[in-house]
């Protein structure tokens, strides 16, 4: 079904034509075509990707391995392994499809915005609510650590770092920390250990959120609604600043708020380390 879905992406792809844009198409973006050549041209080659995208891979594993095969320090070998052939599998299948059809299939580890919430929706209404699968409203993306579990940076990107080399199609690693403005070296300490092991993209989320009736600087509490100032309960939208790590991008919640599923798994973040 994912094979065939990218198939209908490539051919809806190759409907286009150089007019359709010209920046793109015609003036040296992506290509220099006429404004009569096809476009299919330029998808070849490996001169752009066909993802194959994925989510909940640790729910995924908590079906076979049980809710508790990964913790706050630790997981159960086994239960990676089965994770990682998972990954590996897709890539394998995406090599094939490439060797047959002369597009460049991927395997993306997506950083998912409304799909976290879709998907996990669409299997409550279907199985259930399942303990350690769909109790928490979203799955978390790609082949992440569960944000509501508390490795240190060092274990969670220890952990994390054997999938990416099976996703060509893109990836990120991030770890969440309190206010580091007056600990910049343990910052530095694990940029160094990821460098080392080899993560190749790196994301450092700190509380940056700035109410502006009582000037409270550091991390928003979140609500049902939102997220609001810790000192004054402020959430008015036009009176604060709320940065939060969406997917792979910085987005603005409380300007424009998240869907349920996206909202929770933001809520569920814990820090990495201390102060």
């Amino acid at each position: 079904v994912a094979h065939q879905a990218l198939q209908f992406r490539i051919m809806r792809c190759k409907e286009a034509t150089p007019v359709n844009a010209p920046t793109l198409f015609r003036f040296g973006a992506f290509g220099r075509l006429g404004a009569n050549d096809n476009v299919d041209q330029l998808f070849k080659n490996e001169r752009a990707t066909v993802s194959l995208g994925y989510i909940g891979l640790a729910e995924t594993t908590a079906v076979f391995y049980g809710k508790n095969w990964i913790r706050d320090h630790g997981w159960d070998p086994e239960g990676k392994e089965f994770a990682l052939s998972i990954v590996k599998r897709m890539n394998e299948l995406c090599k094939q499809w490439s060797k047959a059809e002369g597009y460049h299939y991927s395997v993306y580890s997506t950083p998912s915005e409304s799909l976290t919430d879709r998907f996990n929706r669409m299997d409550r209404e279907k199985f259930g609510r399942i303990e350690g699968v769909t109790d928490h409203d979203f799955y978390t993306n790609s082949f992440h650590y569960p944000v509501w579990l508390q490795p240190t940076p060092m274990e969670k990107l220890n952990y994390e770092k054997d999938f990416p080399y099976y996703a060509s199609g893109g990836f990120i690693n991030y770890c969440e920390y309190p206010c580091l403005q007056d600990n910049p070296k343990a910052l530095e300490a694990v940029w160094d250990y990821a460098y080392n092991i080899g993560i190749g993209y790196l994301g450092t989320n700190t509380p940056i959120d700035h109410c502006f009736v009582c000037g409270f600087q550091g991390d928003f509490e979140p609500t049902e609604e939102g997220f609001k100032c810790p000192e004054c309960g402020n959430s008015d939208p036009d009176k604060c600043n709320v940065t939060k790590r969406t997917c792979g991008y910085l987005g603005s919640p409380v300007q424009r708020p998240m869907v349920h599923g996206r909202h929770e798994e933001i809520a569920h973040r814990v820090k990495h380390m201390s102060g």
